[in-house]
């Protein structure tokens, strides 16, 4: 069997014990409905040749129908030849993939992440299948295993979902709406056994690892989804062999990012250390440090104390830790590393797009979706294939497109407004414990208002996506898009938007908006009628460093529990349903039932697809590219969490889902798209950071113009009181920024602007410069991959010429 349908029915004897005669009525009638639908489906399914044997287990109040299907020969050669599968023509020595362990073998260095890995698939140039030359394809008379078992499930579920069962203007097509009916409770192809004793576990005993005879399965199990196994290469033609191409794609990506962490981390590093030993150094720090009661500060609010410069000796400290010299390099380097780990990973794209012979496959191979074909108003010729195919006006999709972006911008103004009431949290809190009178609380009242601040903030952002994701679903399948592709980019497209905003709202306020609208003491500006937030005495960067490390790790932390707990929790009480009112008696019986491999893949979770898998790491991506000079260590917390990511996804794909549909990709579609954007973004923001929100640059100036030792600095950055405020309240008292004693901006406000602007404009054309040149020199295509591609051109056209004889 490669497919199976499951449903649940109430036995009559008990399906007369019902609340109510009224709720029993209505029960009844759509038991019947279900039935008539059921029965036309299975019907239709028969009639187009699917080999069906059912089987049946008995709960306490249900029985649970097991039907397993399976395609003979003839059917598979139809739908393979218009679902265009690829089949091979003839076998290719095996060739190492691996970057690495080229490099390594060069240098003569032992590589310590390779792994023999048994049963490895082989390679073969292949072209899509034609019945009428079946003879010239390799291994065509074995019939059972000619096509792939990820082949079988594809063409199973393209009849499946296509296979009508009612009134078509109704839209009664396909089992995915019978799904979402309830008509049947699932529909999934069947995990593999092991092959000597079919309902085999995938966990091993030691003398069956000796054997050799494992189930693809159970490879899988024992060489990737092992912990043990974290320092080594991932089998990605076994995952592709067993999953399909779109999740061989992802894993391929995930290890090869996470590879490219390394150096980035290890650079963070070196940066960080270096800061601890600036900090120790520094003359700045010094000076507040031992100020005393030399630099008396204006208050923060209007019933703030007086306070002195020297009591956020610590904070400003530690605001050296992320902000000196080095914060420069590491931000270039970043910006560099981006951009070339953009461009090797297109190299390494394309080598497995024509390693797994998917290189053409969005342009001239993908089907429409099934969903389409099921629900698609009229027909057109397609220009390509010149067949006849569903169609949906394109006009039609364009209102849509526009009417669904409205509601996107409506829930991206909902996240404005909440970013607004964090921000008047902020202040309001930090205004309520500088004026609560305990030293304590006075001292670190604008610390205590930001932690708080963006722990709301992240609590927030986890539930508002939630319910996003669920609206772009309703308005991505609304828009009717006619590949799964094109499907996939629209709603990844969406939901990237929303959750771009949610998370990067609050960091990009405090980089580039917070503390700079404040005024000046005796002419505050306020907003909703409180003043505008300052940054902290210690200054906006190590506000923004404690904002990244609040919603960076917090996020990866709960993502991983969650990634943990909940498949578990959900993997229990999906078994505990189906197994605890189990009849007693006939205990041998019950057990085989138990034993059988299409009941215990049912009681496994539903694959919901890797957009949150992706979406995880685009957005850690960001974080460590955008905001990447407030924080040297955030490439090292994403190379952490990566490797257990990298494990935790494998185990939850062999032992905690049911197998997923396998789906073929040219690469990780829309993705790769938004990692260039965001690579983008990253040497703008980068730029502007150093630039407005470091000190990096008021030091060069006043170490050039002034003194080269920093002596007298802090005194530099201190602006007098005006005299009006100093007249109202009879105290001389400082505040931070260049302005004279009238409140007007002096001369060496407008010096810096001008140094600032010219840094900003000369960092990002040496960045993009270097990175175009960096593009320029490293081919998208290797070399070996075009000459294999017009090999297996001209071996095909052989292999199918109309005149063969």
């Amino acid at each position: 069997a490669d497919f199976v349908l499951v449903w649940e029915t109430v036995p009559w004897e008990l399906s007369g014990q019902q609340d109510s005669r009224e709720n029993g009525d209505m029960q009844e009638r759509s038991a019947t409905i279900h039935r008539t639908w059921r029965k036309k489906f299975l019907d239709e399914l028969h009639t187009a040749g699917i080999r069906m044997e059912k089987h049946m287990t008995r709960v306490e109040k249900k029985v649970v129908h097991y039907l397993l299907l399976s395609a003979p020969w003839s059917v598979l050669c139809y739908y393979a030849e218009e679902l265009q599968l690829r089949v091979p023509l003839q076998a290719l020595p095996r060739q190492t993939s691996n970057w690495s362990a080229s490099v390594l073998r060069q240098l003569g260095i032992p590589n310590l992440m390779a792994q023999e890995v048994p049963n490895l698939p082989l390679d073969y140039y292949t072209c899509p299948f034609k019945a009428n030359k079946l003879r010239w394809f390799l291994g065509s008379d074995e019939q059972d295993t000619f096509f792939s078992t990820t082949q079988r499930h594809q063409i199973l579920y393209k009849i499946l979902a296509t296979t009508q069962y009612g009134h078509c203007r109704d839209r009664e097509v396909g089992v995915d709406r019978l799904l979402s009916e309830n008509v049947f409770t699932a529909a999934f192809p069947l995990h593999e056994a092991r092959p000597c004793r079919p309902p085999g576990p995938y966990k091993l005993r030691p003398e069956e690892l000796a054997a050799g005879s494992l189930s693809p399965r159970q490879v899988l199990f024992q060489y990737w989804a092992s912990w043990w196994k974290w320092s080594k290469y991932q089998p990605l033609d076994h995952i592709r062999k067993y999953f399909g191409e779109k999740v061989a794609f992802y894993f391929a990506w995930l290890g090869f990012y996470t590879g490219w962490l390394l150096p980035a981390a290890v650079v963070g590093m070196v940066v960080f250390i270096t800061g601890i030993f600036l900090m120790f150094n520094d003359v700045p720090s010094q000076e507040v440090c031992g100020s005393e009661e030399k630099y008396w500060m204006c208050p923060l609010c209007k019933t703030c104390p007086y306070w002195q410069l020297s009591k956020i000796c610590s904070t400003f400290m530690t605001g050296r830790l992320f902000d000196h010299g080095g914060t420069i390099f590491f931000s270039i380097f970043m910006s560099l590393w981006a951009v070339l780990f953009l461009e090797f990973w297109k190299r390494t794209n394309a080598s497995l797009a024509h390693h797994w012979d998917c290189s053409e496959f969005e342009d001239i191979e993908e089907q429409p979706r099934p969903q389409f074909t099921a629900v698609a108003p009229m027909t057109i010729i397609n220009p390509i294939t010149g067949a006849e195919e569903p169609y949906f006006p394109k006009h039609r999709r364009i209102h849509r497109i526009l009417a669904g972006s409205m509601v996107i911008i409506m829930m991206i103004a909902m996240v404005m407004m909440f970013l607004v009431s964090i921000i008047l949290y902020r202040a309001v809190v930090a205004i309520l414990l500088s004026s609560s009178g305990y030293f304590w609380f006075v001292a670190s009242a604008s610390r205590i208002a930001s932690i708080t601040g963006s722990v709301v903030n992240l609590i927030f952002i986890l539930i508002l996506s939630k319910i996003y994701i669920s609206l772009a679903h309703f308005l991505t399948k609304w828009e009717m898009h006619r590949t799964q592709t094109k499907y996939e980019d629209a709603f990844t497209f969406k939901v990237f938007i929303f959750q771009f905003v949610t998370f990067y709202s609050s960091p990009v306020y405090i980089a580039f908006f917070k503390g700079k609208f404040v005024g000046y003491p005796g002419n505050y500006r306020s907003f909703l009628g409180v003043r505008n937030e300052e940054c902290s005495p210690g200054g906006c960067f190590i506000e923004l460093a404690q904002e990244l490390l609040v919603i960076m790790v917090g996020k990866q932390i709960i993502n991983n529990v969650q990634e943990v707990a909940i498949p578990k929790l959900k993997c229990w009480w999906h078994k505990h349903k189906l197994l605890s009112g189990k009849k007693p008696g006939k205990e041998e019986e019950s057990v085989l039932v138990e034993q059988a491999p299409w009941v215990m893949d049912h009681q496994l979770l539903v694959f919901e697809g890797l957009f949150n898998e992706y979406l995880e790491m685009v957005l850690q991506f960001g974080f460590i590219t955008i905001f990447v000079a407030a924080c040297p260590l955030a490439p090292l917390f994403a190379l952490l969490n990566n490797w257990v990511e990298i494990r935790l996804d494998a185990h939850k794909f062999i032992c905690d889902y049911r197998r997923p549909v396998a789906e073929r990709a040219q690469g990780i579609g829309i993705w790769f798209s938004i990692l260039e954007a965001i690579t983008h973004l990253a040497v703008i923001s980068n730029a502007f950071l150093i630039a407005f929100t470091s000190d990096f640059l008021p030091r060069m100036y006043y170490g050039y113009v002034h003194d080269s030792s920093l002596r007298g600095y802090v005194n530099f950055t201190l602006a007098y009181a005006p005299w009006d405020f100093v007249l109202q309240s009879n105290t001389t008292c400082r505040y931070r920024a260049f302005r004279d004693r009238d409140g007007n901006l002096t001369l060496t406000y407008w010096q810096l602007l001008a140094i600032r602007l010219g840094f900003v404009i000369v960092f990002e054309h040496v960045v993009f410069f270097t990175g175009r040149v960096i593009a320029w020199l490293v081919p998208d295509i290797p070399e070996s991959v075009e000459v294999k591609v017009k090999r297996e051109r001209y071996l095909a056209k052989e292999a199918l010429a109309e005149n063969k004889v």
